[in-house]
């Protein structure tokens, strides 16, 4: 226990160091998941600790934080956490990210700092952990697309400039298109999130396959996301990755039986549950996408009814229908 302690410091040190806004009681608390009067006797013992442990009068609050370099003992990364990158590293690896390369040379150049000695000692248990545990992958698209396609789209949405480039499918695939990048997303596939130059900027951007992306280039005219656009709000307009203009509510009933599954599994981000009397759940969402919505749904066999909309019932049969087609059967009408 008393190890565990000194782990818990070292690791609300290190919080401090990083933070340069500071940290209040509340913000360590919720850090290292414990509770306010736990967090004031480690913030105590820090006082103690380290002399550059400095207290910011944010009222009505206070906030601290600790000024100046560690020693490198406190910085050295342990197996757990270089253990954790190695998993990361798999895993995006076999989802055929090239984010994974970065992992890698992060990795090496944790390595290199540590010195060879330090990182010797740590291969051993490092080894032991990559072996006991491994991770799940289920069926679904691998992102397949040029890594050197991807760089450049990279480079302009960081340089904030237009990019061009030809697009596979549909009638316009001979016809360069010229867009503003606003970001990437990562799902199934990779996307690129971009508007084309000669739309509205009110108008909601369009999302592009990477991998069908042809000869893209950085053009010299100046473009970048409007300042209210957010990526993370854009994905979570969804129930999936493709957009559509019209954002349903969907409200769907858990069975009682099945509540305590349901609350560990995530429809949407910004999905609302409500306990009924009858011991299921209610869940509330808002999304577009409802095909995307009805792929998932079908994991769920008999344990989830379907409130609303009637859109989403709809996709369900349709999706249904196309089941009983491969299994060769005719669709009733």
């Amino acid at each position: 226990m008393r190890h565990e302690k000194s782990a818990n410091l070292i690791e609300l040190a290190r919080e401090l160091a990083v933070s340069h806004m500071g940290l209040t009681l509340d913000d360590m608390a919720s850090r290292m998941g414990v509770g306010r009067r736990t967090a004031e006797r480690m913030r105590d013992q820090l006082l103690l600790m380290f002399d550059t442990m400095e207290e910011i009068p944010d009222p009505p609050t206070k906030r601290w934080r600790i000024s100046g370099r560690f020693d490198s003992f406190l910085l050295a990364p342990s197996a757990k956490e270089l253990a954790a990158l190695k998993i990361a590293q798999e895993l995006l690896e076999k989802q055929n990210n090239d984010q994974a390369h970065a992992l890698r040379q992060l990795e090496i150049k944790i390595n290199s700092a540590m010195g060879t000695k330090a990182s010797t000692r740590l291969s051993t248990d490092i080894e032991a952990l990559m072996e006991a545990e491994a991770i799940a992958i289920t069926p679904g698209p691998k992102p397949k697309y040029d890594a050197y396609t991807l760089n450049i789209l990279r480079d302009a949405i960081l340089s904030l400039h237009q990019i061009s480039f030809f697009y596979e499918g549909g009638s316009k695939s001979k016809l360069r298109r010229e867009v503003v990048p606003y970001g990437i997303l990562f799902g199934g596939e990779a996307y690129l999130i971009a508007r084309e130059i000669d739309k509205a900027i009110e108008e909601r951007p369009k999302v592009w396959r990477i991998d069908r992306i042809r000869e893209a280039k950085i053009m010299d005219a100046a473009g970048g996301p409007p300042e209210e656009f957010s990526l993370r709000q854009f994905a979570e307009r969804s129930f999936g990755v493709f957009q559509e203009d019209i954002t349903y509510e969907v409200v769907l009933e858990v069975l009682p039986e099945y509540a305590d599954e349901a609350y560990r599994w995530q429809f949407h981000p910004n999905q609302k549950i409500k306990e009924l009397k009858n011991g299921g759940l209610e869940i509330i969402m808002h999304g577009a996408s409802l095909k995307e919505l009805s792929w998932v749904l079908f994991r769920w066999g008999g344990k989830i009814k379907i409130i609303s909309p009637k859109e989403l019932k709809e996709e369900m049969k349709k999706a249904l229908e196309l089941g009983e087609k491969m299994l060769g059967k005719k669709g009733k009408k």
